[in-house]
């Protein structure tokens, strides 16, 4: 959610500031602005919309300098505004902020008697930071006695106009990265706002705040002892943000599925020993049972790993609603092993659930896309998906490559349980080594899909169903279509039709239903015999077995490669996937920067 991005040195920023926004769009935002400090003053420019409304801004009025702060804002407090966006001016101070001040009523109230222009919890931030300056001392110790003062999750970027030679910076609950070039700091988000600037970076850890000059960085902890942090050379970075021949990020992050499960299955499977390749902290053998926890769409893929780490290795597993999770007061068992799943790695509900269980001594791993994230360093074990970079905001190969992880592990502790001989072990190894190209085959359903989809846009909902490992499938497909379409769906395991849901159903409503043939396509075919009587227009995701035992029974049918139980979710969230796309596509929305919505939800 938002983005950040920074520079302090001698040439002058605002070109590369855009550039770094740019880089940022896919988080998701409805504002934009910048701040440059340039002869003893401190200007802005916003902008509400795309950053191209803030690139005309600039064309009209100008402004640039040594030094500059840039944001895109997702709204939390205060509705999409020029007023509302950042960067926030209190007296001598700039900000930027991603994240929430939740006691920022109670400075407001401190704060009375300045004068406010916006609805936002970042401009109280500032006006905080100009009162401590007032109070006297150095405007280093101004800073942090304001820091001190909030609680909540942030990251902020910080402009004084009496120290045009600095940026201060702050990291709490939200990430935030400092780069080193020749002459220069960065301040940004993630790798990829800084990724044309530098390949060097330091990771602020939880409460640390640092100053920038312009050929030094001095890093503070939560304590305001001075700390040396790693620095870590990211490669890659620069290459991604690239569609491509494609037209959206998102159909580019569709068709990279084969090469990037190939990655996550090279990382977790042995060849050569025909096994899996486990890490060894996670002592899958011993524990007595896993909790998932996770959101969105990585919820859905944990969903998919709680049937397989069940079915293969016989380990009982919760699975949680990470925003929900500690509110309900949990009953932990210590001999519990807690996998977190995200793919940013800083999802913040999810973050807060990683650290609970920490608390409560269970052995926690976290399965991430991005390594050098607060869950990856803040785990006992932390685990890749391999997925590489996903601009889309609605998530495609993450969680695919999710899935395959969590099936190879599930693998893994089965044999460690000795719920699977060797034979079966390889089996499964075999099955998952053949995935890549059942999913290079899937894509090739791609234009019956759209046809599909042509027909679906319009209508005003969707269900869809789904039993076994296909109910969580079903769930991410009404998701998928929720996120870019903005149709509205539904998700249910099918045999829920019944018990209420099925009063929905009337002439012309589009039912999709994923259901390889297993020992349970029949039961579903019941449930789509049951709306197809009321009127429904039932759109069939199966095999080629499925299709012919399916017959007339559907309106339309679309065949998918087979595959085995363990690989049989990821070949047909592919469908899904397509679909949703193609749906969005025929409506003319914006696939890979959905309204409302962001990339990496950093507050709770």
């Amino acid at each position: 959610m938002c983005g950040i991005v920074g520079i302090i040195g001698s040439k002058t920023v605002t070109s590369r500031l855009m550039a770094g926004l740019r880089r940022l769009e896919y988080r998701g935002y409805d504002s934009a602005g910048l701040a440059i400090a340039a002869d003893g003053a401190i200007d802005r420019r916003r902008a509400k919309g795309k950053i191209v409304n803030l690139e005309a801004v600039l064309t009209v009025d100008p402004l640039d300098g040594p030094v500059g702060i840039a944001h895109t804002r997702w709204a939390t407090h205060g509705a999409p505004s020029v007023t509302n966006a950042h960067p926030h001016r209190a007296g001598r101070v700039a900000i930027v902020h991603n994240g929430i001040i939740e006691n920022f009523a109670e400075i407001r109230e401190k704060l009375a008697h300045r004068n406010l222009e916006s609805d936002t919890d970042t401009e109280i931030a500032a006006h905080l930071i100009d009162h401590e300056i007032d109070q006297g001392g150095t405007i280093q110790d101004a800073v942090g006695r304001a820091l001190a003062q909030f609680r909540g999750a942030y990251a902020l970027g910080i402009l004084v106009e009496d120290e045009p030679h600095r940026i201060y910076c702050a990291r709490r609950g939200s990430p935030l990265a400092v780069g080193i070039g020749k002459g220069e700091r960065y301040l940004g988000s993630d790798a990829m706002a800084l990724a044309a600037l530098t390949d060097q970076l330091i990771y602020l850890e939880e409460g640390d705040w640092a100053v920038l000059e312009s050929d030094s960085i001095q890093i503070f902890d939560d304590n305001g002892t001075p700390v040396e942090r790693d620095i870590t050379v990211v490669r890659g970075a620069d290459d991604i943000a690239d569609k491509g021949s494609f037209d959206h990020f998102m159909l580019k992050e569709i068709h990279e599925q084969p090469d990037t499960l190939a990655r996550t299955l090279s990382h977790y499977l042995d060849l050569a020993a025909m096994g899996v390749s486990l890490p060894e902290e996670l002592d899958l053998g011993q524990i007595n049972r896993i909790v998932i926890v996770a959101c969105g769409t990585a919820f859905y893929a944990g969903m998919v790993g709680q049937y397989l780490f069940e079915q293969i290795a016989g380990v009982a597993v919760d699975i949680d609603i990470a925003s929900e999770f500690r509110y309900r007061e949990p009953v932990l068992d210590p001999n519990s092993l807690m996998i977190v799943v995200s793919q940013s790695g800083e999802t913040a509900d999810t973050l807060a659930a990683l650290r609970y269980a920490k608390e409560a001594g269970l052995k926690t791993a976290a399965l991430v896309n991005v390594m050098t994230s607060t869950m990856a360093r803040e785990a006992d074990v932390a685990m890749p998906i391999n997925a590489g970079p996903e601009i889309g905001v609605a998530s495609t190969k993450a969680f695919t490559s999710q899935v395959a992880a969590l099936a190879c592990l599930a693998v893994g502790a089965g044999e460690l349980r000795g719920k699977l001989d060797s034979d079966s072990v390889a089996t499964h190894v075999r099955e998952l080594m053949g995935l890549p190209t059942k999913v290079a085959d899937s894509l090739k359903s791609a234009a019956e899909i759209a046809t599909i989809a042509g027909t679906l846009a319009g209508a005003s909902s969707a269900f869809f169903l789904g039993r076994g490992t296909m109910v969580p499938i079903a769930l991410e497909g009404a998701l998928k279509l929720k996120e870019i379409s903005y149709i509205h769906a539904e998700g249910y395991a099918a045999g829920e039709l019944k018990h209420g849901p099925i009063a929905l159903i009337e002439d012309g409503t589009p039912v999709i239903a994923s259901a390889p043939m297993d020992g349970l396509f029949e039961k579903t075919v019941s449930n789509l015999q049951e709306v197809a009587a009321r009127g429904a227009r039932v759109i069939l995701f199966t095999d080629a077995e499925g299709k012919a035992a399916a017959g007339d029974q559907v309106d339309t049918c679309l065949v998918l490669p087979t595959a085995p139980m363990i690989s049989a979710p990821i070949v047909q969230a592919i469908g899904q996937q397509l679909l949703a796309y193609h749906t969005a596509l025929a409506l003319g929305t914006d696939v890979d920067q959905p309204r409302n919505l962001a990339k990496s939800v950093t507050v709770e």
